[in-house]
């Protein structure tokens, strides 16, 4: 997987990626809750100069110097945990640092100081085995380092990446799984049709919904010039966007692709914009209960003039009962993605398959595509809805023709390619 994709991957599933990474954000600043960062004094201890500092400085940290030193540490601390608290360097010939850690400055100061005072203690008694030595804490010198909320911080920072590169990688899983087909390219190979159209569609879930598409359906410019060449591709219009009487276009979906639905009756509504006088017809029989609110819309308006300019009448079966000629029909189907088929309400002019993107796999087109040329009829182009916004493939080129590297200048994303034939 290239770069191109991996970052399409990414964006594809951002939600899940942004959930793992706020999840180890809050597991960053929880660790540093539950085990605070450890502050840090450090005390100077000046003492004659000597040739033999390194063995001072193990004596600072030895045992016996700590033991002594506990009883003036608050809270006592066990000698295990001591030992990995203070650390002693000789800095010079004549000064030793002590180095004591502790969740707070306070602790950290009173450990240091009384390993200090121990370890003096030792070297000016009759134990230190190099005679007694006279030193003393340098005044002023003993300062503290580190902060609580730049490791509180630091913490949620790399909480925050290794939630996204976990989210990353569980998305790169999920894609691998994923047989759904997103990229125009993808889809068009799959049954080897190109693809004609690419737009955003309406998402309507109640009858009021779907009489809003039809009554005002209107694609930017970018879109409507790309609909306009794919109907002028099918035979529908001509060159000025006229259609020539007894014109119709079969628009085919899947069941389980709600979304595609309304390609059809955005085609149909935008026709009826362009002056043509335009019948749009639902079919039923195939899957009522993916068409149902869409009929119940077109059934309450069978009656009344629709679409841009009132040029469109809209009616359920297998005709249009208004008695008004119609110089383009749109009919719109839906068939099971399982076992389809085509139904032979009318023999049209084109025949059409809408597909959403990331909504269908191959296997799911070949067999409507089967089911079509069983019924005698070809499809002759795509209609993708909703396209990702991270495809820069047009569907247009026959798999063959395609250069190995995709990502070329000319290929530009979204519909402004697609309007290119």
């Amino acid at each position: 997987m290239d770069l191109r994709r991996f970052l399409q991957t990414v964006r594809r599933h951002k939600l899940l990626v942004s959930i793992i990474a706020i999840i180890g954000l809050a597991a960053g600043v929880g660790y540093t809750v539950v085990r605070p960062p450890l502050l840090t004094s450090k005390i100077l201890v000046v003492q004659p100069e000597s040739k033999i500092m390194s063995t001072y400085a193990l004596i600072a940290g030895s045992n016996p110097v700590l033991l002594d030193a506990e009883p003036d540490i608050h809270p006592q601390l066990p000698l295990t945990t001591l030992r990995k608290r203070v650390q002693v360097t000789n800095l010079t010939g004549e000064v030793l640092q002590i180095s004591a850690e502790a969740k707070t400055a306070a602790e950290a100061q009173n450990i240091a100081t009384a390993v200090a005072k121990s370890y003096l203690a030792y070297i000016n008694s009759g134990q230190n085995p190099n005679g007694k030595v006279l030193g003393r804490i340098l005044p002023g010198a003993a300062s503290i380092t580190g902060s609580v909320l730049r490791q509180r911080i630091l913490s949620a920072v790399v909480g925050l990446l290794a939630g996204l590169v976990l989210g990353a990688i569980i998305a790169l899983g999920i894609s691998q799984t994923d047989r759904r087909l997103r990229e125009r390219d993808d889809i068009a190979d799959a049954i080897g049709i190109p693809v004609l159209a690419s737009v955003p569609v309406q998402h309507p879930s109640s009858p009021a919904g779907w009489t809003k598409l039809l009554e005002g359906y209107e694609p930017s410019v970018v879109h409507a010039w790309s609909l306009r060449k794919a109907m002028r591709h099918l035979g529908l219009t001509d060159f000025r966007g006229a259609s020539r009487a007894g014109t119709s276009l079969a628009v085919i979906s899947l069941s389980s692709d709600r979304t595609a639905l309304a390609l059809g009756p955005q085609v149909a509504v935008f026709a009826a914009s362009l002056g043509i006088p335009t019948a749009l017809i639902v079919d039923p029989l195939q899957d009522s209960t993916a068409t149902a609110t869409l009929c119940a819309a077109c059934g309450a308006s069978s009656t009344t003039p629709m679409g841009r300019a009132y040029n469109m009448r809209v009616s359920v079966g297998d005709r249009d009962e208004s008695g008004r000629a119609a110089a383009l029909t749109v009919l719109v189907t839906v068939v099971d993605e399982k076992a389809p088929q085509v139904p032979d309400l009318m023999q049209t002019t084109a025949t059409v398959l809408a597909v959403t993107a990331g909504a269908t796999t191959a296997e799911q087109l070949a067999r409507v595509a089967v089911a079509t040329a069983n019924e005698g009829r070809e499809i002759s182009g795509i209609l993708v809805a909703d396209p990702d916004p991270t495809d820069s493939t047009t569907g247009r080129l026959p798999q063959a023709s395609r250069p190995a590297n995709r990502m070329q200048p000319s290929r530009m994303p979204g519909p402004t390619a697609e309007s290119q034939l």
